[in-house]
């Protein structure tokens, strides 16, 4: 989100490898997919990436929380006008409640158009009856699709993406339990919901 942010007043940098680092300049805490394919890590010191950094030019920012402040506020905006309820979870993600709303596929879509045209920040939506297959539909959305938007509805396909969906991927499973799932051969988000 923060790369976006900065991308809206910066076009060149674009399709380009971006980061954006803490407070004092210290870590890592925002990358673009660019930063991400030559191996940036999120959190890592910025230091120990100079080289890196000059090898690959990648834009680095120090961090404006007043301007990706407003911009969350402006995003958050748009979708508390599309739905008659959102949870704010954080600065660049939020729950809408699409209950009552016939085509939500066609709604997202639009919401998605609206904020790129009107804030230019791009966001994926992911559509589910909970938040956790709504995290699993947002990962599809972002890495998977051209719309940005996919909607895990069907049974065999929440089956179906549950088997790709890495544990570590899991909305709310950490490092340390990720670890002591694997090593009860708990590997993906399937196996997990197949204990209980």
């Amino acid at each position: 989100f923060y790369v976006s942010c900065e991308r809206i007043f910066n076009p060149k940098i674009r399709n380009k490898p971006v980061v954006v680092l803490s407070n004092n300049d210290g870590c890592v805490i925002s990358r673009s997919n660019e930063a991400k394919a030559i191996g940036i890590k999120m959190g890592y010191p910025a230091f120990k990436y100079s080289q890196m950094f000059n090898r690959h030019k990648v834009n680095v920012f120090s961090t404006n929380f007043a301007l990706y402040g407003d911009l969350s506020d402006r995003v958050m905006s748009v979708l508390s006008q599309s739905v008659s309820h959102i949870e704010i979870y954080s600065i660049d993600e939020a729950f809408m409640d699409y209950t009552g709303f016939n085509d939500p596929l066609k709604n997202s879509l639009e919401i998605r158009r609206k904020i790129y045209k009107w804030i230019g920040i791009p966001i994926s939506i992911g559509i589910a009856k909970t938040k956790t297959l709504a995290k699993v539909a947002n990962l599809i959305a972002k890495k998977k699709t051209a719309s940005g938007v996919f909607y895990l509805n069907c049974p065999y396909e929440i089956q179906s993406q549950l088997k790709k969906i890495s544990i570590s991927n899991l909305w709310g499973i950490g490092n340390r339990y990720t670890e002591k799932l694997i090593k009860h051969g708990i590997i993906t988000a399937h196996d997990l919901i197949s204990q209980s």
